[in-house]
């Protein structure tokens, strides 16, 4: 089992900058490969990005390539999502997620987080 927890989301301005944090427990992170969702009112929860295992390989959502960046320290049991240059259609709760299957669908990562709002303001 693993459990997920992310940090670090609230309000910023347009063009504005924060940081999430996703931290891991139970199970080390360095078995899985992890990614980011998000989920705006409604609408369906969307990929934004993930990481590889190892780090070496990442993937981007074509709304965020560019202003978002993702990374992990295996060795802190973290993942980390940066997200620059923010836009008010990025507000949604943003979600990390664990998986076994690289670039799988929503439904094939196994452990989730609860989320953590982000808010961007015009």
């Amino acid at each position: 089992q693993v459990q997920l927890v992310e940090s670090g989301g609230g309000l910023a301005q347009a063009g504005g900058s924060l940081r999430l944090s996703c931290a891991a427990s139970g199970r080390t992170l360095s078995r899985y490969h992890m990614g980011w969702f998000r989920q705006a009112p409604g609408k369906e929860r969307e990929f934004v990005t993930a990481i590889n295992w190892s780090g070496a390989m990442t993937s981007y959502a074509d709304s965020v390539r560019g202003r978002f960046t993702i990374s992990r320290d295996n060795a802190q049991n973290t993942v980390y999502l940066q997200m620059n240059s923010l836009k008010p259609e990025d507000t949604a709760v943003y979600y990390c997620a664990a998986t076994s299957r690289w670039l799988g669908s929503p439904s094939q990562y196994d452990y989730w987080g609860q989320g953590t709002q982000v808010t961007v303001s015009s």
